[in-house]
């Protein structure tokens, strides 16, 4: 049982003062293999009355302690209503939903009132729920399972990559994708693009250095890739990075975005439509990616890279920013060695044969990394 602390300092010994508890129960609405369940999850918090507020409630009003009612308030009604969505849970996916919470402050202040003219100690606090627009039958009836999920990490990342990350994914999530229809990843970005949700970042241009907007958004196609790759969508459109990314772990299931020249598009290939969903983890830096549809009719393997042709990484560049300090660097991306990798996908029908067999091939050119670097340092070249 979860219980918030009111009110500061220790608590008050009975003796001189007095507790009460508020209680109340929170909904939530679970459906799993078409039937619906209801759950209440216990919530309760502490309420120390010290003697001179004792007093101060003997006028008949709750004066004395309208900030930490108040406050319990806000914080109970923070839930806002939560549209039905698929949760991996331990018996696998759930679909979700959790209504928003009003506080019935008149009913519940009644019954306080009462505890404290009574001495009664445990005061149940009265909720009004605000049901969301999508309940959990809305996504029942779609009939979809889930196909595939895709997962990096983006540990190290610098503050600018991980917003952008995070708002990439965010406008992915929810994202449907008709019957037969593309998802086209540069596309569905394109209003973020346009409202300067994404903050600039180094990238390395003609040899120099610059900041444009958008650095970290090859981490969310990447990881879409591989949800898509995991799922047996068809990929239509797909391209590798010029060299590595050390975020992205196993060359060879990366996907470079650069609109308008470079884009990550896939066939939603089935007759129900696909649901795309994203979450993360910024603490534990974790982003992970799932797609939901039909029922799959095919089972899908995804190989271990192969890797051949590996030439070691190059020496390191040194670019000129000028907003850095005579002798200041900041390493902006890591060394990788070049190597041209494999990835091959296999699809096999009920009986376990083969029924289409796909090579994904990348060529990773040998990378030193680099380091932006201040006005005079030595190790510019010209510069």
């Amino acid at each position: 049982m979860d219980a918030a602390q009111l009110g500061a300092g220790q608590a008050v010994p009975q003796a001189q003062g007095r507790r009460l508890s508020l209680t109340w129960e929170v909904p939530q609405v679970v459906g799993f293999e078409g039937q619906v369940e209801r759950r209440y999850v216990a919530r309760e918090a502490t309420l120390d009355l010290s003697p001179p507020t004792l007093a101060a409630l003997q006028d008949g009003t709750l004066t004395a302690l309208r900030p930490r009612l108040n406050a319990l308030y806000r914080q109970i009604e923070a839930q806002r209503p939560r549209d039905a969505r698929f949760v991996q849970a331990g018996r696998g996916w759930e679909i979700q939903t959790q209504p928003g919470l009003l506080v019935d402050r008149r009913q519940t202040e009644t019954a306080l009132k009462r505890a404290l003219a009574g001495g009664g100690e445990r005061v149940p606090l009265v909720l009004k729920l605000v049901a969301p627009t999508r309940p959990v039958a809305w996504l029942q009836a779609k009939g979809l399972v889930h196909l595939g999920s895709g997962e990096t990490t983006f540990t190290g990342s610098p503050e600018f990559r991980v917003h952008n990350i995070v708002t990439g994914a965010a406008a992915l999530d929810g994202v449907w994708v008709a019957p037969y229809r593309a998802f086209d990843f540069n596309r569905l970005l394109r209003p973020a693009r346009l409202s300067g949700a994404f903050r600039p970042g180094y990238v390395i241009s003609g040899g120099g250095l610059a900041t444009e907007d958008g650095g970290g958004i090859c981490q969310v196609s990447t990881t879409v890739f591989r949800a898509a790759l995991q799922a047996g969508l068809p990929i239509l459109e797909r391209h590798p990075h010029s060299h590595q990314v050390a975020y992205y772990g196993q060359p060879g299931l990366d996907a470079a975005v650069y609109a308008p020249v470079k884009n990550l598009r896939f066939r939603n290939s089935s007759r129900l439509s696909l649901l795309v969903q994203t979450e993360w983890d910024v603490g534990r830096e974790v982003l992970r990616v799932h797609l939901f549809g039909a029922p799959p009719v095919w089972q899908v393997s995804v190989l271990p890279p192969q890797q051949t042709d590996v030439r070691p990484a190059l020496a390191p560049q040194f670019l000129l920013d000028r907003t850095l300090k005579r002798g200041e660097a900041v390493r902006i991306d890591m060394p990788s060695a070049g190597s041209s990798v494999k990835v091959i996908r296999e699809l096999r029908d009920a009986q376990g044969r083969v029924v289409r067999r796909e090579v994904f091939r990348s060529r990773y050119a040998p990378w030193g990394g680099a380091f932006a670097v201040g006005p005079g340092d030595p190790r510019l070249r010209g510069r």
